[in-house]
């Protein structure tokens, strides 16, 4: 069992900055696959950012040019590190990684971005 715990969400005013951070209980340091979603009330969960194999990171276009992921492989961290935030961005953040054929998802953290 993996456990990928979020942390770093708040309240922050339009065109501020917030950064995400995800620790996972095991080892990323294999780890392809990879990344961050998000939810927003009465919508479905969206792919924010995700790794895939290679260096390509793969964005959303919504958050392209503003939202910049990154992994710490000493300290199994993922990072979204979030510019110019919108109230459209406003929602669940969540990370998730695929280690073999099992999908582990955090339990989500609250960013809220006021106008």
């Amino acid at each position: 069992q993996v456990q990928l715990v979020e942390s770093g969400g708040g309240l922050v005013q339009a065109g501020g900055s917030l950064r995400l951070s995800c620790a996972a209980s095991k080892s990323i340091f294999s780890i392809n696959t990879m990344g961050w979603y998000r939810q927003a009330p009465g919508k479905e969960r969206e792919l924010v950012a995700t790794t895939t194999t290679g260096p390509r990171i793969i964005y959303a276009a919504s958050v392209k040019g503003r939202f910049t992921f990154s992994r710490d492989n000493a300290k199994n961290t993922l990072y979204l590190q979030m510019n110019s935030l919108k109230p459209e961005d406003t929602a669940v953040y969540y990370c998730a990684a695929a280690y073999g054929s099992s999908f582990y998802w955090g339990q989500g953290t609250q960013v809220t971005v006021s106008s």
